[in-house]
């Protein structure tokens, strides 16, 4: 195993535990790395989503989506985090930011 897969095992399992600052630490050193690694990008949107800090989870989840405009899951996860963005703010922006994300994954499904 890679050490960057060994590393982001790491935080994923501290993903798990809720120590969600340790955990972004390491996803972070793994993108400085390695800045395509789409996995990082997904953890960290979850975790940020987790916190709160939705800028930032939508920033990752757009990062993933850049990165593999062709993957549906990440157009899937996207809107999920739309949809928590929307719940967590009351934003309505991000209603139909999370219908086109879903429609874009539902496009790539066929």
């Amino acid at each position: 195993m890679s050490d960057i897969a060994t590393r982001y095992n790491v935080a994923e399992a501290l993903k798990d535990q809720g120590k969600f600052d340790e955990a972004i630490a390491i996803l972070t050193e793994i993108l400085t790395a390695e800045p395509a690694h789409i996995l990082s990008h997904l953890t960290l949107g979850r975790i940020y989503t987790l916190q709160g800090n939705f800028e930032m989870a939508i920033e990752h989840g757009q990062q993933a989506c850049n990165l593999e405009p062709n993957e549906a899951f990440n157009y899937t996860a996207m809107s999920v985090t739309y949809q928590r963005a929307f719940a967590g703010t009351q934003d309505r922006r991000y209603i139909q930011l999370a219908e086109d994300a879903m429609a874009k994954a539902h496009q790539l499904q066929g």
